[in-house]
């Protein structure tokens, strides 16, 4: 493994566009999320691992992420990782990545890909609650699917919702920042968002779903435990509801395992899986739509692959 190479500037390898590409060419070949292994979680020193393994076509592949609660106090990430990439067939290393910006690629990306297959063409005005890498990922990555031409900006802190906003300026949107919930003078209240997009750390909903209105599509991926939602009953009962696996969302999936548990929704409300959206396997209906994600093992993977396909032909290895 001495020469093995360290692939940086993902997003400049596999722009958006194409992330959201290779993921949807993945699932209409026929790959069945519902197969991908599970996430593990391994405690370790002050932390725990994060282990994401697994294979697709010519490729096999881990992310490695460590959770360090403590890290905060001493200046130092919370969360930190490395992608691995290997041969399927030999399984020999080709390659390592950073993990968190591999993340930060392939989620909104995902989220793109959900969006293309459930929101109205014509979705223009976006809310965007949360004002970090996912955020602002978000924003990017639902303007390659959608007319996005307004979008506002919802944090606890003023200050970088603020931030946030003037980067969405920057880039030709009409922007705005709110605290908390977005008020009467919002640029995208959230009875007129046709995209709300949820980026937060937020163990309880972020909004009063009855408040949405019926041609809404919310993405929600901010959290992958079974107790932590950013989502609240009422929207998920009145929604049209599309998960990446069942078997994923079943297992960490707080905004589709608190309604269940609850009584609100049986499993029955299950739409389908990301495959069967792409595949239209979906009857989206009519009133809001919700994509839930956690992130998969599989979707670092095919990104993961197509950064190394790229690096391989700039660098004459193919």
């Amino acid at each position: 493994m001495s020469g093995l190479p360290y692939i940086e500037d993902l997003e400049r390898l596999v722009p958006m566009a194409r992330a959201v590409a290779v993921l949807e060419e993945t699932l209409v070949s026929g790959f069945d999320p519902e197969t991908a292994p599970a996430r593990a979680a391994v405690p370790a020193g002050q932390g725990e691992f994060l282990l994401m393994p697994a294979s697709a076509g010519r490729y096999a592949g881990v992310k490695v992420v460590t959770v360090a609660p403590g890290n905060p106090a001493r200046g130092l990430p919370r969360i930190q990782g490395t992608y691995l990439l290997f041969d399927g067939d030999t399984m020999a290393p080709l390659a390592a990545m950073d993990g968190l910006a591999l993340t930060a690629l392939r989620t909104p990306a995902v989220s793109a890909l959900a969006v293309r297959h459930l929101a109205p063409p014509d979705a223009r005005s976006l809310l965007v609650y949360g004002t970090g890498p996912q955020a602002w990922g978000h924003v990017r990555a639902l303007r390659e699917v959608r007319p996005v031409d307004r979008v506002t900006i919802v944090g606890r802190d003023h200050g970088r919702a603020a931030a946030l906003a003037l980067r969405c300026a920057d880039i030709g949107l009409a922007a705005s920042a709110a605290v908390g919930a977005p008020p009467s003078d919002a640029l995208v209240p959230l009875e007129q968002a046709d995209l709300v997009a949820c980026c937060t750390t937020a163990r309880d909903p972020l909004f009063p779903g009855k408040l949405t209105g019926d041609n809404v599509t919310v993405t929600a991926v901010g959290s992958h435990e079974p107790d932590a939602r950013e989502i609240d009953d009422d929207l998920v009962a009145r929604a049209t509801l599309v998960v990446e696996a069942r078997k994923a969302a079943l297992s960490e999936a707080g905004d589709v395992i608190l309604p269940l548990r609850g009584g609100t929704i049986t499993s029955g409300h299950l739409a389908g899986n990301l495959a069967d959206l792409v595949n239209g396997r979906v009857d989206v209906g009519e009133g809001p739509r919700v994509f839930k994600s956690v992130g998969m093992a599989w979707e670092d993977l095919v990104v993961a692959a197509a950064a190394y396909e790229a690096w391989a032909h700039m660098n004459g290895r193919k």
